[in-house]
């Protein structure tokens, strides 16, 4: 791989001093012995024995997680708690002499949760056998205090998704495309086992996992506690299995065109997962990975020009765990996530072969060490260093010839010849302490504080021309390219720390109070420039010198509250202040000398920038309507403030950058959301369970991208003084998420989505280059688009075979938009689906039908 350029302004390799500094920083976290096995990957398990005859409690009953070293006594109120227990599903063992010993399958425990167990024992005299029950889920968690969904890995195995991030769609107050209580994308947090997998300089998630390697999907969309940062929308958390007491193997294969036909992506998926014991139980191993291919839904233009596959997606993960001692646990960890592939544009689908091809490679090494003080304190230690690289473009860098370029057809609208003006290599490095204590000293306090330390090393350089087009999307060949070129290297620091205290009370009110402090070191200078006019309307850039970015710093404030109201009802609030800070590329793109210089950029970063702030509020209620139903009720509220957008500051026919003016990134607009949830679940066994949630909600503010400012200054508009729609408000949303257990052993799985339009902004135009009306003012998504209606299933069938232990296999048949329903996903100014040219990638994707296979063992 070519290392990527330094530059003489930027930030140079740390000095001694700073690299002392780093060095005393992973000292003091390490010293520190603060928290549990990952930050929001364990849970704890409590409950109460008793005499079943006299209800007496019952003293020094032993308390054994069954395949596992973990265990306890109860104490002489017949009371238990076992502390730290990753996320998953156990069988409990309950025995003391005298009584007959009882074992409690299926307990579930759930990340930064507790779970409560009753147990009564049958006194005997001569112990004969065990008595088994099944432990059933609560039907409302009682110690929560914000919206918080759990999707387990058997659930998640069972939806009609192709990866877990579909999943995120299912909930209440989220879309399709992953906005939370209508935020932007870049809102959420995506964390494995408690470490992100974000893509700071681009934003988004920057990984996946194998769904086999995942026990657990925690979904936060409102007052999640204090450990959790950099998030304004949500936060989903990824808790990934370890190997158990026995062997267990999984193969999995699926296609959509094992019959042909055009209702077809040519996608396939191979996936596999080993997991068990290495040394009895000390020490326990898991593998997974998949593999999967696609042709994308343009497949029939994609083979005109290149072999299918167009986009390839290798993830694998790998996990040992080992029990050093009763009280020291080692943990380590590996994710790998690569992918490559091709866009596709359809005013290009004449000459594919001028988009360049696009990768993403990714991988994360993790060491965790944990290790009991007392029964109810114990710490953990978390190393990681993760790496990704982005690149567009094949080799090294191109010499474009910025006077040649690509050819239009006659109506300009299809691109015949040429390439596009795009070259990228963007790396980063992300080094990470943390260190965490949970200690329950006192029965009803559950304490956590925590530290963090992140070291990055950023690096871009990026070479793109593009032409300037009207609003209605149209080329403007004369006019000079914009120039988006930039190149940085750069070394950020930021950290956080964090109290918590969850107060139980006796009557099941919970308290949740928290303090986070963050801060960031952009390690960086912003340009100080000058224009001096040369003549009426244009002027010329001058660099004077750079001001040292400020140290920024926050704290974030966070309190949740939940009580009983009534009998099977249950009332839950919570407030709490919550920031993110910029992505890198905003700090620092075009900040090299050579560029700010000759005044290249059209945009140039702001190291400055203030992190974005969202105050947020929610309130709920809970209600157990049945033995196996809960409805609920949810208020939520939210003023985001100090997004980024871009602002122009010379006009646009100036010399400063080539002619076509000069924006940077700034703090300015606000947000708001506000909306209330209803919810219906279903639980239990019985014919069908599942979700039903209706959402009424509005999203406004003063921007929906961060480059709003340059787009608005470039077509001729002003800017945006009013809160209007955001592009992805929808404001009344049906969901129905649905399992049916049918005869014959199959399962099908049902999810339906309804949401009524979403804006656009109709502004039309005679020819592409005037509005039709040139008196009518442009009002942002002043117009809307038509409904979505869509409905997924997945059928699956399990057939236990009677060789070996444990052998199944799997049927199932997995279709998308199984109406075939043709939704909206953009219209042009003038209110047509796909434009001029008729785009098909105005709607969303058609009918899809995959058939697949799956075989399980254990041994």
């Amino acid at each position: 791989m070519r290392k990527l350029p330094d530059t003489s302004h930027c930030m140079a390799e740390p000095t001694v001093a700073a690299r002392i500094t780093l060095a005393f920083a992973v000292l003091l976290l390490f010293t520190a012995g603060i928290r549990r096995v990952w930050a929001g990957t364990t849970g704890i398990l409590e409950g109460r024995v008793v005499d079943q005859e006299a209800g007496n409690p019952v003293f020094g009953a032993t308390v054994l997680i069954k395949g596992t070293q973990w265990g306890t006594v109860t104490e002489r109120d017949g009371r238990f708690i076992i502390h730290n227990l990753p996320a998953g599903r156990y069988s409990v063992r309950v025995q003391l002499i005298g009584y007959k010993p009882l074992v409690v399958e299926n307990v579930e425990i759930h990340a930064d949760l507790r779970t409560q167990i009753f147990v009564e024992l049958l006194p005997q005299g001569i112990q004969l056998g065990e008595v088994v029950i099944h432990e059933k889920r609560p039907l409302i968690q009682r110690d929560v205090t914000g919206t918080q969904h759990l999707v387990s890995g058997e659930e998640l195995a069972t939806l009609p998704v192709t990866t877990f991030q579909e999943a995120l769609g299912y909930r209440a107050g989220t879309t399709i495309e992953g906005n939370v209580r209508g935020g932007r994308t870049s809102e959420v947090m995506y964390l494995v086992d408690g470490l992100s997998v974000q893509d700071f300089l681009g934003g988004g998630l920057s990984a996946d996992l194998p769904s086999s390697s995942i026990v657990e999907m925690n979904i936060q969309t409102g007052g999640f506690d204090a450990e959790y940062g950099s998030a304004l929308s949500g936060v989903v958390n990824l808790v990934t299995k370890g190997g158990g007491s026995t062997h267990q193997l999984m193969l999995r294969t699926d296609r959509d065109d094992l019959f042909g036909g055009t209702e077809t992506n040519r996608e396939g998926e191979l996936e596999g997962m080993a997991g068990g014991p290495i040394f009895s139980d000390k020490v326990f191993y898991l593998a997974a990975a998949n593999y999967r291919t696609s042709g994308t839904r343009w497949s029939l233009d994609f083979e005109h020009f290149f072999p299918l596959p167009v986009e390839e997606n290798l993830n694998t993960f790998g996990k040992i765990d080992a029990n050093l001692t009763p009280t020291l646990r080692l943990s380590a960890q590996a994710l790998v996530s690569s992918r490559t592939w091709r866009d596709y544009e359809f005013s290009w689908r004449f000459n594919l072969a001028g988009l360049p091809p696009e990768s993403r490679r990714s991988n994360r090494a993790a060491i965790v060490v944990s290790n009991a003080l007392l029964a109810n304190t114990f710490w953990t230690l978390r190393l990681s260093r993760y790496h990704l690289l982005n690149e567009i473009g094949p080799g090294s860098i191109p010499s474009f010839d910025t006077t040649n370029v690509y050819e239009y057809d006659f109506w300009l609208r299809y691109i015949v010849s040429g390439s596009r003006m795009l070259w990228s290599r963007t790396a980063q490095d992300m080094y990470t302490v943390k260190a965490d204590l949970t200690s329950q000293i006192f029965a009803r306090h559950v304490f956590k504080a925590g530290a963090e330390f992140n070291y990055y090393h950023v690096s871009t350089d990026i070479v793109k021309y593009e032409p300037r087009l009207t609003y209605f999307g149209k080329p403007q060949p004369s006019l000079p390219l914009l120039n988006y070129s930039t190149r940085y290297n750069y070394f950020p620091k930021s950290g956080a720390a964090f109290v918590q205290d969850k107060i139980a009370a006796e009557d099941g009110t919970t308290i949740n109070v928290g303090l986070r402090y963050d801060f960031l070191d952009p390690m960086a200078s912003r340009p100080a420039i000058e224009f001096v006019p040369v003549k009426p309307g244009q002027y010329e850039a001058k660099l004077s010198g750079f001001v040292p970015a400020r140290f920024k710093q926050q704290l974030s404030p966070r309190l949740g509250f939940s009580m009983p109201v009534w009998e099977e009802g249950f009332l839950y609030l919570n407030y709490g202040y919550y920031f993110q800070y910029p992505l890198f590329s905003y700090l620092y793109n075009g900040l090299d000398v050579a560029a700010l210089q000759r005044g290249a950029t059209v945009i140039l970063g702001n190291p400055d920038l203030a992190p974005e702030r969202t105050k947020s509020w929610e309130i709920g209620f809970k209600q157990i309507l049945t033995s196996d139903v809960v409805g609920s009720v949810t208020y939520f509220k939210k003023q985001t403030t100090d997004q980024v957008d871009t602002k122009t500051f010379i006009p646009m026919d100036s010399k400063a950058a080539g002619d076509y003016g000069f924006a940077e990134f700034v703090n300015s607009p606000t947000a708001d959301a506000e909306g209330v949830e209803f919810a219906l679940v279903k639980s239990g066994e019985g014919f069908v369970t599942g979700e039903a949630s209706y959402t009424f909600m509005n999203s406004e503010g003063l921007s929906a991208t961060v480059r709003q400012g340059l787009d608005l200054a470039q077509w001729g508009f002003k800017p945006v003084m009013t809160p209007f729609p955001m592009s992805w408000d929808q404001q009344h949303t049906l969901k129905l998420n649905v399992s049916l257990h049918l005869p014959l052993g199959i399962n099908a799985n049902i999810f339906w989505h309804y949401h009524t339009a979403r804006p656009y902004t109709y502004y039309p135009s005679r020819d592409g280059y005037t509005p039709l009306d040139t008196t009518l003012l442009f009002i942002p998504n002043n117009a809307r688009m038509r409904d979505f209606n869509s409905i997924d299933v997945k059928f699956s069938k399990t057939i236990r075979l009677p060789v070996g232990k444990n052998l199944a296999l799997t049927l199932y048949v997995d279709s998308r938009n199984i109406l075939d329903k043709k939704n909206v996903v953009w219209m042009d100014s003038s209110g047509r689906i796909g434009g001029e040219l008729g785009d098909p990638s105005a709607y969303y994707i058609g009918r899809r039908t995959k058939i697949g296979l799956k075989i399980e063992a254990e041994f």
